[in-house]
């Protein structure tokens, strides 16, 4: 693998991820793309390469993780994981074919072959590993609580009882207030970035999913919003793919680690999400 080489200090801080006033380059990452790789025949490499193309689902309302740009391309740090991906396969930035996943249709969407690989913050657990595979995990979050920056009644999980909670339908957070905070009223909808106007005019009194996501929204709304309580959850985020497709599941792990030790994967977090958030050390895959 070739990637452009960057600073990735061996002594990456294992700290939680908390907001960080680091500033963060303008430049988007740069991967260098594979020139002639080859692959087995009948591989899903060897198809993807040769088609000079693939299509990869992501999350489109996601600051830090997978927003859309100006372009009208979505940006952030699984956006730059499915580029590292996509270059080992021979495939230009360009040629990336990026469709809206959200949470309640990313098994069906690999399922009906509507996209090649997802990588959308997309926590690896059993449910989802009957219906499709994981690489990874790339990243590990957990489940925490936004709330309005005036709010002093909610300070953790603790304090839903007889609140409304904003999430996303089909989420592992959704599914975690059901099962551990039954008297939470759950408001649910299709993306996290429509609980925030619910929130601003009360008609929610929290949103949660990972902190990372939150942590991109405080971002974007200075002085609206806060982030209460430590993460109560862990979320291994990992790239889905077809069940039963080990060589490609194979393949994008040995990406994954060769980014960790390259230096890539560093690059990709410190110029998105390493804007806003400390970097972290890359999880170890899990090659089950």
């Amino acid at each position: 693998m070739r990637f452009r080489r960057s600073t990735f200090a061996a002594g990456l801080a294992v700290a939680a991820l908390t907001l960080s006033a680091c500033g963060g380059g303008e430049d988007e990452p740069v991967t260098e793309v594979e020139e002639s790789p080859e692959f087995e025949a009948g591989t899903t490499m060897a198809e993807l390469a040769e088609a000079d193309s693939i299509t990869i689902g992501t999350k489109f309302d996601q600051p830090l993780f997978g927003l859309r740009g100006p372009s009208g391309d979505p940006e952030g740090f699984d956006v730059e994981i499915g580029k590292l991906i996509a270059a080992e396969l021979g495939i230009e930035p360009e040629n990336i074919e990026w469709v809206e996943t959200v949470s309640a249709n990313r098994e069906s969407f690999i399922e009906e072959g509507r996209v090649d690989i997802v990588v959308a913050t997309y926590t690896i657990n059993d449910a989802r590993k009957e219906r499709v595979d994981f690489a990874g995990p790339y990243f590990v979050a957990g489940q925490t609580l936004l709330v309005l920056e005036e709010n002093t009644d909610i300070n953790g999980p603790e304090d839903l009882a007889g609140k409304t909670v904003c999430t996303v339908e089909g989420s592992t957070p959704a599914e975690n207030i059901r099962e551990n905070f039954p008297e939470a009223e759950l408001s649910l909808t299709d993306a996290y970035g429509n609980c925030l106007e619910p929130l601003r005019n009360g008609q929610v009194d929290a949103v949660t999913t990972d902190n990372v996501i939150l942590s991109g929204f405080v971002d974007q709304n200075p002085g609206e919003f806060k982030i209460v309580g430590e993460p109560f959850t862990e979320e291994p985020y990992g790239i889905g793919l077809q069940k039963g497709d080990d060589a490609f599941r194979d393949f994008i792990n040995d990406v994954l680690e060769e980014s960790y030790e390259n230096g890539a994967w560093a690059e990709a977090w410190e110029k998105t999400a390493g804007t806003v958030l400390e970097t972290p050390e890359p999880p170890a895959v899990d090659r089950y």
